[in-house]
């Protein structure tokens, strides 16, 4: 039987890069998926390409609005979700941080940690209703664990994802309905070079692999969207995910993963 088999999913920012391989990968182990992005045309690509057990749906998740008609929409067509993925995000470019205008840093904070809140006021009272609990999985990113220089507005970002998700768990553990937040290294997406603050170059690239724990020659240090996958259905459909405590997983090569307990603590 497959791992996520009859369960419902929605996925921000899935027209692209690690959301869509998440949508990929969640129809593949038998989900049904909301393919929700603001690039609407973008969205409807890769719901078409899963065929029926998708469906898309244009949304601004820094708009409370967007955000409360998708889970609408996703009751509608499929049902209560039993997983959702936040995965929306953005950056600033690689600058000093005084160089961030106000209006980026709003931003950043708005699509990055403000559209956590919107998603968790407009889905926790339809998963209370229902009474089964649920899942919750933020992607944060090893920046909230171990800032890179160039990257101060959007490390900041990060890091309260990676602490709110936590904080999540303790609350609602006991109510099953468990929170976790997969921490990945830049990844070869949009957003790469904005990362780099430099061309996406091989030169570039070998650079960047020297800062990632136990690099290796013959993966350039990113995290592949298909990969990343993984952890991402794991967190879902593995026994040891029926626990209440959350973990900040990063996916970076590293062979540490920071988890804490229902008292929140290391």
């Amino acid at each position: 039987m497959s791992q996520l088999n009859n369960k419902i999913a929605i996925v921000t920012g899935a027209a692209s890069g690690f959301g869509e391989g998440i949508a990929h990968a969640y129809v593949a182990q038998g989900a049904k998926v909301v393919v929700a992005d603001i690039n609407g045309d973008g969205a409807r690509r890769v719901a078409d390409a899963l065929g029926a057990s998708a469906t898309a749906f244009a949304c601004d998740v820094s708009a409370r609005q967007d955000v409360d008609a998708m889970v609408q929409h996703c009751v509608n067509t499929f049902g209560v979700p039993d997983i959702v993925v936040n995965n929306a995000g953005m950056t600033h470019d690689n600058q000093p941080m005084l160089q961030v205008d106000e209006a980026t840093f709003d931003r950043v904070f708005a699509i990055n940690v403000k559209s956590i809140y919107y998603m968790t006021n407009a889905v926790l009272p339809v998963l209370r209703a229902r009474g089964t609990g649920g899942v919750i999985l933020n992607v944060g990113s090893t920046a909230g664990i171990r800032p890179r220089p160039g990257l101060t507005w959007y490390n900041a970002s990060k890091g309260a994802v990676n602490l709110l998700s936590k904080a999540m768990a303790v609350e609602l553990g006991p109510e099953k309905i468990r929170v976790n937040a997969i921490c990945p290294v830049m990844g070869l997406t949009a957003m790469f070079e904005q990362f780099l603050g430099m061309p996406d170059t091989p030169e570039n690239r070998a650079k960047f692999l020297t800062t990632i724990p136990l690099g290796r020659s013959r993966n350039p240090g990113t995290s592949r969207p298909r990969r990343f996958s993984s952890p991402a259905i794991a967190l879902n459909s593995s026994p040891a995910s029926s626990s209440p405590w959350t973990a900040a997983e990063p996916f970076d090569q590293s062979t540490s993963t920071g988890a804490c307990n229902e008292q929140g603590t290391f």
